[in-house]
């Protein structure tokens, strides 16, 4: 089976470039595809001038967001080669190792069809959770409560991982691996989010189709958090993308009723509010 990594820039080809340098030497990696998402500055032509052998560079004529983006390599991938295992990585994320890698490939199978490793995020360690009801994210809508709910609630208790091998329900969408033919029977990422939400619209599709998300407890990947994101969009709208993200995924996906999703636009109207003084304060 061949083995390919998906990485997408946007006007941040310097970090792109850094995770090319990490994994260049990876015999495991048939190919690496960076799907440059239309970024406003020069990050095309400085990945173009990369020199790496099983590198294709490809150039979104728009950016439609991260979905589309990973679509775009996905789809180039799988008519290459038919059928694959594909790593989903940001371009902001260090592997310690090819042995690593090796060993999450080793991981995926015919019910494992998504595999991710330990996520060290700004000197924490993030792992699996569990899908959002629509009650889950009216009450992940209020300011300085949403921290508790999810710790509490969303999160899996650290005795749930003392195995090699965990199942969840979502993973982190910065870092993973992917069987092709799964990828294909769930119709690929969902384009209607821009960003965030689609660990949970893949967990969703997944469960669906009783198929297994699993965190290998023995690998750790780390993640230079956000570092794409924060250059290119400031808090607010990443607050805005998040919700309006949230509320697709509750309308399409959990079918939450009218009365529900009243709650959960006002809540979230209610908390960009407070977090737009709240940031302004900050700036002072």
């Amino acid at each position: 089976m061949k083995n390919a990594m998906i990485i997408v820039n946007y006007n941040d080809y310097k970090t792109t470039i850094r995770l090319l340098d990490n994994i260049r030497d990876y015999k495991c990696i048939n190919e690496i595809v960076v799907v440059d998402n239309n970024s406003s500055d020069s990050s095309y032509k400085h990945l173009k001038d990369y020199k790496l052998n099983n590198l294709t560079i490809i150039k979104s004529d728009e950016n439609k967001g991260y979905s589309s983006a990973l679509n775009i390599g996905a789809k180039y991938l799988i008519e290459k080669y038919k059928e694959l295992n594909l790593i989903i990585s940001n371009s902001d994320i260090i592997i310690d190792g090819e042995n690593d890698l090796k060993e999450l490939i080793k991981t995926l199978s015919n019910t494992n069809v998504v595999v991710a490793p330990n996520i060290i995020q700004d000197n924490t360690l993030s792992r699996g959770w569990h899908i959002p009801t629509t009650r889950d994210d009216i009450f992940l809508n209020i300011v300085k409560y949403h921290e508790t709910y999810y710790n509490k609630h969303m999160l899996y208790k650290d005795d749930y991982y003392l195995k090699d091998i965990s199942k969840v329900e979502a993973v982190s969408g910065c870092f993973f691996l992917i069987t092709s033919k799964h990828l294909e029977e769930i119709n690929y990422f969902d384009e209607n989010v821009f960003l965030y939400y689609e660990e949970n619209i893949l967990g969703f599709k997944t469960r669906k189709l009783k198929k297994n998300i699993v965190i290998n407890n023995n690998i750790d990947v780390v993640h230079d958090h956000a570092k794409s994101i924060d250059k290119s969009i400031n808090r607010i709208n990443k607050y805005k993308i998040l919700k309006r993200s949230q509320y697709y995924f509750e309308k399409e996906y959990n079918k939450a009723n009218k009365i529900q999703l009243f709650i959960l636009k006002s809540t979230a109207w209610l908390s960009k509010v407070i977090l737009s003084i709240v940031y302004k304060l900050d700036r002072r």
